[in-house]
């Protein structure tokens, strides 16, 4: 073969490589920096999307805690049972032992993992507990879930509650957004605290927003509750997570969060766009007021 054509082959052949390795390196980083993507899912994603409350960084950070500490007990059980392997072997240790207790070892194997448990359960219940309720909210959003759309109700401002119902395909503007936009967003303001409470008017639902690190069911004749103060403007996308019918996977939730400016506008143009006429407006504050109790 001549030598220049020779040496083109080789460098093609070391760029294809170095295109190949560059493309899987690209794809890794996508994959596994998740939460630096966007605030909905996206195909192949692996991680969590953007934390957007200090509930979903407890829970970023309790999560990445949980994986050193599972990595670690997986390579020590791993190194055991190679060293088990190697070691006891039928031709490495022909004479079997015939031991059957180690006080020492069975001491150590209990008391480890219970010390384990507990450095586990400490921050675990710290989480629990801060994302649980507020004692001292700025606002309320009563969220009513039905087969299969949401209702959205603010009772601090006012006489008036909408629906939201999934965008069908052919109405929507951007594809990637399938099956996550609703035609009626709720809004929400930046840097108040939020609290939530649920309910369902017929099956259970449940509210899941992954950006907020909130999940809680939606129950029939009971009141759920829990907070979010949202950190940052942005929308945020999220889905019933509970099975409750044949249009489950219909259930959309969409949450713009904008400054407080731009929510007090919103506020006067939802007055008047979605005025409530079948129950009078101090019965909801009530609602709202007598809700921490329950």
């Amino acid at each position: 073969m001549d030598r220049r054509l020779f040496c083109l082959v080789t460098e093609t052949g070391e760029i294809t490589v170095i295109k190949r390795i560059a493309a899987l390196a690209a794809f890794l980083l996508a994959a596994f920096a998740g939460p630096a993507l966007a605030d909905f899912p996206r195909p192949w994603q692996m991680g969590f999307q953007d934390a957007a409350s200090p509930s979903m960084e407890r829970i970023v950070d309790f999560h990445n805690m949980l994986l050193w500490v599972i990595s670690a007990i997986a390579l020590f059980v791993l190194g055991l049972l190679i060293w088990v392997v190697i070691r006891y072997n039928e031709k490495a240790n022909p004479v079997p032992s015939k031991t059957t207790h180690n006080a020492k070892i069975e001491i150590i194997w209990t008391v480890v993992p219970v010390l384990i448990l507990v450095l586990m359960f400490i921050p675990s219940y710290r989480v629990m507990t801060a994302n649980d309720r507020i004692a001292d909210a700025d606002m309320t959003l009563k969220v009513i879930g039905h087969q299969w759309y949401w209702s959205y109700e603010y009772p601090d401002y006012g006489n008036f509650t909408f629906d939201a119902n999934i965008v069908a395909d052919e109405d929507l503007k951007d594809p990637t957004k399938r099956l996550m936009e609703t035609d009626n967003r709720v809004v929400l303001p930046v840097g108040k605290k939020i609290r939530l409470l649920f309910t369902s008017g017929d099956v259970l639902h449940s509210w899941g927003l992954p950006s907020f690190g909130v999940k809680l069911d939606a129950v029939p004749g009971r009141l759920n509750e829990t907070w979010v103060e949202i950190t940052k403007p942005g929308i945020y996308y999220g889905f019933c997570s509970e099975l409750c019918g044949i249009n489950h996977t219909y259930m959309p939730i969409e949450v713009e969060a904008v400054s407080e400016a731009d929510f007090e506008a919103w506020v006067e143009q939802a007055k008047q766009e979605f005025a409530r006429v079948d129950a009078p407006a101090d019965e909801l504050v009530r609602v709202a007021q007598v809700a921490p109790a329950q």
